[in-house]
Order: structure tokens, then sequence, then C-alpha cells
């Protein structure tokens, strides 16, 4: 939900741990693509809400995906 960016179905922070397994195995196969999306959601997020440290919602949004092995 925004413009906080909270889980509709828990109310946590998203991307919460379910919100994050689902997005793993939607994006299995791209990479690049989970990149892609969460980067745009990021830079939504940190245009709604201009009080809160960049690097926490970096952190928050792109922290947990697994390195690239490419």
């Amino acid at each position: 939900m925004r413009p906080l960016f909270l889980c509709r179905a828990c109310g946590a922070n998203w991307p919460c741990s379910p919100a994050r397994l689902a997005l793993l195995v939607i994006y299995r196969d791209n990479p690049a693509g989970l990149r892609n999306c969460l980067t745009d959601r990021l830079t939504i997020a940190i245009s709604d809400q201009p009080r809160m440290d960049p690097v926490v919602l970096t952190t928050r949004f792109l922290g947990w995906i697994p390195p690239d092995d490419s």
C-alpha cells in the first residue's frame, strides 16, 4: 500500500518475507527483472517518502536480493 509500501496482506513493510518469497518464485528465471522491478518500486518509495532515509529504503527493497552470479 502506498505511500508507505506496507503489505496489504500482513501490514508489514513491503517487501515482507512472504512477498520476497513470491517475488523470488515469479522472477526465478529472470534475476535482472527482479532487480528492475524492485528498483522501480524503490524509486517510487523514495518519492513517496521524502523524509525517509534513502539508504534505509534501498536496504529494505534491494538488500535481500541474492547476488547475481552472471
